[in-house]
Parts: structure tokens; C-alpha cells; sequence
């Protein structure tokens, strides 16, 4: 465990707690201190819930350790059951309570409650945030699912169940809602959506699908392998994020199925093949793009990157390292080498010095490029409320194309409308001082040159060197260079002028720098 001002993901019990939110009658008892109830205000506030996550803490104090915690435990366990009156409940401690070792999971079941009890084992100090929901998600499938026959499918509709969405899930709400409808539109039933919605007795038939959709690999890998373990399930690997990868999971149901994928393909409700090919877009060819995020969006993004929108991935890696093989691999095949880190800095280091025209990542992404002035575009967890919308805004299927296409393309066009703006500043149309030119007005005069100066020295990036002085027209050149590559050209152009011994970087310097880098 490292101690930072932000992290990716939260400790295990945060990633139980994403599945007990998401379920319906499953209730969870938490073993934590004062404090540790923190997690409740991700929930109330990044997802905007009308209720409280279904999670009873212990709250026990400083004082209460030189007494008796556990009977504090077995209380909680017996007050939540007879509040709550759920179908199943989990247990565990939080990662400061596991130090005190109380073993909650031997406690609650001495109690003989008569409902299931699933204890949790979360070794808070080794795993993180997703690997606690997957586990979770596991031991439910493990304790609950129950092994039936099916019948063949000759003769009758398909049935398979979706896995992986989960609260606090970036766009699975809307992600199930898109995948829903496309396997409804291929002709297969669903017969349990989880944990996103379900119940323990519906966990408890999930043993009765043809085969599992994995969604989210971080979340549902390893209990889709548990089914295919106790029940004989196949599941279907690719994960539909994209055009292409929608196509290629649309034949891979299909190979599953025995169905035909023609009436489905062959009325593709996606706009985005069409306009990354148009006419407006054409300017964001080779766009420099950085990805960074969970495993499953990272590796979709860079596909959807270099081989639908025709940008070029410079960088790209992920947080969770129990996925770090398949993000090398991705990177590999673009001749990458993947960033493998949860320190935030390392991230932040990394696109400093790449320096790209796009960066695709979490919300920790987002400040970073804000911060460097690079435009970015969410296509993560973490990420905060505005990234958990009220509209119907898919990543998924068809639909989810359309919006990774507006997602990623706007910020580069507000971009370039930023740039002209900049270009024109000093049109006495287009001024600051100007008044509201559908009025017919313009205001007193320009700004003041020393107020002009002043405020674009406050948007320019930090000098590589402090020893090196920019002269006043190199400065007022370096101006006219687009905003969202400017940092890049200064830093460039000082190390050019370090290289060659240079202490003031006049114009003629910053066009020899120039021709330099660009041969």
C-alpha cells in the first residue's frame, strides 16, 4: 500500500462494496473503523443515488480496541439481518480493520443466520479496487449458482448472461442497455444481467444460460471461469467497444449460437465508419492520441484509435496490473512499450514528454492534461459526476461508437476552435475590448500591451531551463504556434539552445530549432 493524493483504485472492500451497491438483497457487513465509511460519498455523489449502498459498518473507535471488537462485529451481523432482512450477505473487514484480525468470516458464520453468509478474504495490503469486486463477484457465483441441465439449442432461442457491470462502473448502465438490445436483436434471450441489478436468486440461476457475455473482464474474468468450471458455460471473449470489435463479437456469438449475423450487420445503426471518414474529420488524421485507463477500455481505445479514427497511439498502459500481459501485448502490436503503473506521476511524466495532441484516460488523465493544456477526453474509471451522465451515453455496441466518436473528436475541435480565436485576438472584431458584434458595438481599445503580455506569460508552459531567456520576438513568435502543440515547440526549442550553447533564444533561434526537430 502506497500513501498518495490520488489513486486509481481504492482498496478490495471498495470493489465488494461496487458489487453489494449494484445488487438487490444482498447485504454487506463491513468490519471498519471511524473513517473507513468514507466509501458511502462515491456512491451518493459520483453516481447521484437516491439511497445508501446496502453496507453496515461496525464504526468502531480508539477506545474500543481495549475492549472487545468482535461482539461489536456479531451485533452489527445480527441488527443488519434483522433490518435489512436480505437474501445473502457478505462479510468482511476493511483494510485497517484486518489488522486487528477479529476474522469476521469465522464470527458470522457461528452466528447460524438463516440465509446464505459468504465471507470475503481480501488481503487489503496485496489487491486493490477491481480485483476486490472480481473476487467478490466470484465467491457469490461460487456459493450461490446452482448446476443445472440444459437443454440443446437446436430448436430453441439462446439464452446467455451478461456479466460484469457493476456500481460505480464507467457507463455500464448504459453499456448493458446497448448490449441488451443487440442480443435481443440477434435472437438471443438474456437470462440474468449481473451483479448490475440482480438478486442472490438470480445469481443462483445463472447456471441455466447457454453462455456468458464478459463485459468487463477486470470484474467478471474469473467468475465467468468459475461457471465455466461448475456448469460447462463457454463465454464470449471479445469485448464489443468499438465498431470493429462489435462486428467481431457479433460473429463470435453467432459461431457460439449457430445464428445468422447477416440481418444485423447488415443494417449497422452506427454513424461513426461514415464520419471518420468525411470530409470534416479528415484534419484529425494522425492526431498523436495517449491512452491510459483500466485494462478493457485501454486496449478497445487503442484499436478504436489507430484503426477507425486514424490516429496514432504514441503511449498507452493501465493501472491494473493483473491485466498487464494483455495491455503489452496491445502495445506490442503498435510498436509500444506499455506503461504498466498506478502512480499517477509516472503518467503525468509520461505524457510530458510525448507531448500528444490527444490523451484518452481517467479522471486523473483529464487534470493532468488540463494542467499541460492537451485536450483529453474520459474513457475510464476513476472518473467524477460529470462523466456519469443523465442521457443514455454508451461505450458499447453500435450506439456506443456514436459516442466515443463525439467524445474523442470535440475536444480537438474546440481545440481548433481555441487556436483561431487565439489567431485572431488582435482583430478589432474579434478583440476582448470588442463589444457583442451582432450588436454593432466594439468597446474603448485594446488591452493594454503589459495586460495582454502578462495574461499570455500566465497560459504558456513552464521553461525547461531556468538559465535560458526567451527575447521579447522570439516570445511574440512562439505565440502564433497552435496552443495544443506550444509547449512541446518551447521545450524543443531550449533544448535545442542548451545543445548549442545558446543563453537568449531570439526568432532566429526558434526557426533553427524547428528545422532541426523536423528533419
Amino acid at each position: 500500500m502506497q500513501l498518495t493524493v490520488w489513486t486509481y483504485e481504492g482498496p478490495p472492500h471498495v470493489g465488494a462494496m461496487r458489487i453489494a451497491t449494484a445488487m438487490e438483497g444482498l447485504h454487506y457487513v463491513l468490519h471498519a473503523p471511524q473513517g473507513d465509511t468514507y466509501a458511502d460519498l462515491l456512491f451518493t455523489m459520483i453516481e447521484r443515488r437516491g439511497a445508501r449502498p446496502p453496507v453496515t459498518y461496525t464504526t468502531f473507535q480508539a477506545r474500543d480496541l481495549g475492549t472487545d471488537t468482535a461482539e461489536l462485529f456479531k451485533t452489527a451481523v445480527i441488527d443488519a439481518h434483522a433490518r435489512f432482512q436480505p437474501q445473502a450477505m457478505i462479510v468482511g473487514a476493511s483494510c485497517t480493520a484486518e489488522l486487528i484480525q477479529d476474522d469476521p468470516a469465522g464470527m458470522a458464520l457461528a452466528i447460524g443466520l438463516p440465509i446464505p453468509v459468504i465471507p470475503l478474504e481480501l488481503p487489503s495490503y496485496q489487491k486493490k479496487e477491481n480485483w476486490g469486486a472480481a473476487e467478490t463477484f466470484r465467491q457469490l457465483v461460487r456459493h450461490l449458482t446452482q448446476v443445472v441441465e440444459r437443454a440443446p439449442m437446436a430448436g430453441r432461442k439462446p439464452t446467455c448472461n451478461i456479466l460484469g457491470p457493476t456500481a460505480l462502473g464507467f457507463r455500464h448502465r448504459d453499456d448493458v442497455v446497448e448490449i441488451t438490445r443487440l442480443m435481443e436483436r440477434l435472437g438471443v434471450e438474456i437470462n440474468v444481467t449481473a451483479p448490475l441489478g440482480a438478486t442472490p436468486a438470480d445469481i443462483a440461476r445463472l447456471g441455466a444460460a447457454d453462455f456468458n457475455v464478459v463485459l468487463y473482464p477486470e470484474i467478471a474474468g474469473e467468475a465467468a471461469k468459475q461457471l465455466e468450471k461448475m456448469c460447462g458455460q463457454p463465454s464470449v471473449k471479445a469485448v464489443p467497444l468499438g465498431y470493429g470489435a462489435t462486428i467481431d463479437f457479433i460473429h463470435e456469438v453467432c459461431a457460439l449460437t449457430g445464428l445468422d449475423p447477416a440481418p444485423v450487420l447488415g443494417g449497422v445503426p452506427s454513424r461513426m465508419p461514415w464520419w471518420s471518414r468525411s470530409v470534416d474529420s479528415t484534419y484529425l488524421t494522425g492526431k498523436r492520441v495517449f491512452v491510459f485507463g483500466d485494462a478493457t477500455h485501454v486496449i478497445a481505445a487503442a484499436r478504436v484509435a489507430s484503426e477507425e479514427l486514424g490516429f496514432e497511439v504514441v503511449g498507452m498502459g493501465c493501472y491494473n496490473r493483473e491485466f498487464a500481459r494483455e495491455v503489452r501485448a496491445a502495445a506490442t502490436d503498435l510498436g509500444l512499450t506499455a506503461l504498466i503503473t498506478d502512480d499517477y506521476l509516472e503518467v503525468e511524466d509520461a505524457i510530458a514528454a510525448l507531448q500528444p495532441e490527444l490523451v484518452l484516460g481517467s479522471q486523473m488523465e483529464r487534470h493532468i492534461a488540463k494542467r499541460l493544456r492537451i485536450p483529453c477526453a474520459v474513457i475510464s474509471a476513476p472518473f467524477h459526476v460529470q462523466d456519469h451522465p443523465a442521457r443514455f451515453s454508451p461505450q458499447m455496441g453500435f450506439e456506443g461508437a456514436n459516442v466515443l466518436f463525439d467524445t474523442w473528436v470535440h475536444p480537438l475541435v474546440m481545440g481548433l476552435e481555441e487556436h483561431l480565436l487565439h489567431m485572431f485576438r488582435d482583430d478589432f472584431e474579434f478583440s476582448d475590448e470588442a463589444g457583442a458584434s451582432h450588436l454593432g458595438g466594439h468597446g474603448a481599445g485594446a488591452a493594454h500591451p503589459a495586460q495582454t503580455a502578462e495574461v499570455l506569460a500566465s497560459t504558456e508552459v513552464a521553461s525547461v531551463s531556468s538559465e535560458i531567456v526567451w527575447a521579447a520576438d522570439a516570445e511574440a513568435e512562439l505565440r502564433k504556434i497552435p496552443f495544443f502543440v506550444r509547449g512541446k515547440a518551447r521545450k524543443n526549442t531550449e533544448r535545442f539552445a542548451a545543445e548549442h550553447g545558446v543563453a537568449t533564444i531570439g526568432v532566429e533561434t526558434l526557426y533553427d530549432a524547428k528545422s532541426h526537430y523536423s528533419r
